[in-house]
């Protein structure tokens, strides 16, 4: 299990060349910009503000790595969308995650964030289908849940779940404010890091969506 006791940033890498070595168990987080990721990432390691969280979007300009406990790399990656950053900017992060996704062999899954108040968004299903051919884990986190009614949360997962092709129990609904499914996002890394600590070194195909 991991324990999030000692949390640090490690870099912030522009080039593949920049990238720590891949010696331990990697999880990347990815979503649309301002979808609530620096706040999910704050809950899940237990740390105040410790992810910048900003109004604006395209804060994070980098693929940001975060050691956890030594033993873990948590991994803020460029939220894409409506970044208000130059156009040479996204270009070089629309060329650098899919190489980065690719060379890494200790990336046990690629989270992706998706705001549970809107319906699908092409670019979010252009990531899965891509990770899904690649060959990458998955793990879908619906977040904002607390801004919604349980009744209309239910509603607006499955039109995610149906648009994204994604099985409901193979999802998390998540709020950063109330710690909904914090347990049961930290219970699926975990898995994913047993998987690939034990032997064969990859998590199986169950677990990929």
């Amino acid at each position: 299990m991991i324990q999030y006791n000692n949390v640090e940033f490690l870099l912030s890498a522009h080039a593949l060349s920049q990238l720590p070595a891949a010696d331990r168990p990697e999880f990347a987080f990815a979503g649309r910009s301002n979808v609530g990721k620096s706040s999910l990432l704050n809950r899940l390691i237990g740390r105040r503000n410790f992810v910048k969280v900003s109004g604006k979007p395209g804060k994070t300009q980098g693929i940001n790595f975060f050691d956890v406990d030594g033993q873990v790399y948590m991994v803020d990656l460029p939220g894409y969308g409506y970044a208000k950053v130059s156009k040479s900017m996204q270009n070089q992060w629309q060329k650098l995650i899919p190489r980065y996704m690719q060379s890494r062999s200790n990336l046990c899954c690629a989270v992706v964030i998706m705001d549970i108040r809107h319906p699908p968004k092409t670019q979010d299903g252009q990531l899965l289908e891509w990770l899904r051919q690649e060959g990458i884990s998955s793990l879908a986190v619906y977040t904002k849940a607390d801004k919604l009614s349980a009744n209309q949360r239910h509603k607006n997962a499955a039109l995610l779940d149906a648009g994204h092709r994604i099985e409901a129990g193979g999802r998390i609904i998540f709020s950063a404010q109330t710690g909904m499914g914090l347990e049961a996002l930290r219970e699926r890394l975990a898995a994913y890091v047993a998987v690939v600590d034990g032997p064969g070194g990859q998590p199986s195909d169950d677990s990929a969506f």
